[in-house]
């Protein structure tokens, strides 16, 4: 710390951990620090969490509450990733120091659209609502689903899809994990339900392709050959149209 020291500033570990004999500064020293030498403390929280994420068996991570009430005077998030609304920054805090924000030119450039604001503020309608409300946010519903409802979905799933590529392709559901990322819980996996393709006529790569291709495209890995798509992040309403490219894909 010297004269020129205007800010004291955390950025959280969001897509990374680094593990061993490593120690780092919690927020709580900072701002005792801060206060100490009349400089203002900001939390980068990367991903922004409202919840404690440990009530559904997850690994624990910080709170905008938790930043807020420890005495970061600037806290910087995410409005999408875990926090499941559009792309956005969002930045709350000391009054003082929003205010200067504000006046700073460079916030007519970086100025949120309306757009935006209003899909922000309905996502937020679902946090004061409620757990049971939130389960209508896809990246909340995928964290959260129970094993027991994945299985069955995906044996329907894959009963569904047989009708439709028969012979095409031999289908099979694995057990697997679920990296989350995305911002958060970087090390965290999840078990889940894999739907394994083993074209008759394609090699995986191709397929691989022509999913990646395909309208809409579909995003999956390949493993031992085999092509796999994690049944945990596709929603109900999305499995027929995840079918229909399936199938395009296997016949071209």
């Amino acid at each position: 710390l010297g004269e020129k020291t205007a800010l004291l500033l955390r950025v959280h570990t969001s897509n990374f951990r680094i593990l061993g004999f490593t120690a780092e500064v919690s927020l709580q020293e900072l701002v005792a620090l801060g206060s100490s030498k009349n400089l203002t403390v900001m939390d980068d929280l990367g991903s922004g969490c409202l919840i404690d994420l440990t009530r559904f068996g997850l690994d624990p991570e910080p709170t905008v509450q938790e930043a807020v009430q420890a005495g970061a005077e600037v806290v910087t998030f995410s409005g999408d990733k875990l926090l499941g609304g559009p792309q956005a920054g969002i930045i709350v805090g000391k009054k003082r120091c929003l205010d200067l924000i504000k006046k700073n030119p460079l916030n007519r450039a970086l100025r949120i659209d309306k757009l935006t604001l209003a899909g922000l503020e309905s996502t937020l309608r679902l946090y004061v609502e409620g757990e049971q409300a939130l389960s209508r946010l896809p990246a909340f519903r995928m964290l959260t689903g129970s094993m027991a409802d994945l299985e069955r979905r995906s044996r329907r799933f894959l009963k569904n899809l047989s009708k439709e590529v028969g012979v095409l392709c031999r289908l099979r559901l694995k057990d697997d994990s679920s990296q989350v990322g995305g911002g958060a819980l970087p090390i965290q996996e999840l078990p889940t339900k894999v739907l394994a393709l083993s074209p008759a006529k394609l090699s995986a790569a191709d397929l691989e392709k022509r999913l990646r291709n395909g309208k809409p495209p579909v995003v999956a890995r390949i493993k031992e050959n085999e092509v796999l798509l994690d049944l945990r992040t596709v929603a109900k309403e999305e499995e027929k149209a995840l079918i229909k490219v399936l199938t395009d894909a296997l016949r071209d």
